[in-house]
């Protein structure tokens, strides 16, 4: 169970925002409206996480109680948001350590999303955009098994003290999506975090 939860939260990070467009074009030194859309995440946030559990394992063991905080800064080079999640279990085992990029790619018109699990040396590439009001994000990671699982993620209700977010996974190439795998409320506990 604790590998599938592994692989659940770090799928979640290849994944995660929030701003309105703009109608005028940014002259060359201006970043886009839309490299501020992640711009939500910024700060410090304490987090309620639930996996999806089912079958024998959640008789007998119940859903696994996880919390952590999500730390969010701008770039040093200003061109998009950088993280930090960190996931624990109740007694305060260290379940995921992720730092994540999130970059607009003006060319290719969405986010680009690059992540690290350092306690499961994965690596992930996802794109995101922001669709009536919710940032979705896709991704695929390969799982401790080999097996290439696709994942869908949407942070929704965002507002200034809290967001939601809800990732669904495949791994039949998107044939079926298992869906709410992995949901997580955030509430802020501060409105800026320095980077490491």
């Amino acid at each position: 169970m604790q590998r599938h939860c592994f692989a659940l939260v770090f799928a979640l990070l290849a994944a995660p925002a929030f701003a309105q467009n703009t109608a005028s074009a940014p002259s060359a030194t201006e970043a886009p409206a839309q490299a501020r859309q992640f711009d939500f995440l910024l700060g410090e946030w304490q987090l309620d996480v639930h996996p999806k559990v089912s079958g024998l394992v959640a008789m007998i063991h119940g859903a696994p109680k996880l919390v952590g905080t999500w730390k969010a800064w701008a770039a040093k080079d200003g061109d998009g948001v950088e993280d930090e999640l960190r996931i624990v279990d109740a007694s305060g085992n260290p379940m995921t350590l992720n730092r994540s990029r999130r970059s607009w790619s003006a060319s290719q018109a969405r986010w680009k999303v690059s992540a690290d699990d350092a306690y499961h040396a994965r690596h992930s590439e996802s794109t995101a955009q922001l669709q009536n009001g919710e940032m979705r994000v896709d991704g695929r990671y390969v799982d401790a098994d080999g097996k290439t699982v696709l994942t869908r993620t949407r942070y929704f209700d965002i507002g200034a003290a809290a967001f939601r977010m809800q990732q669904d996974r495949s791994t039949d190439d998107g044939q079926t999506w298992d869906e709410a795998v992995l949901t997580i409320d955030a509430k802020r506990t501060a409105a800026t975090a320095a980077s490491p």
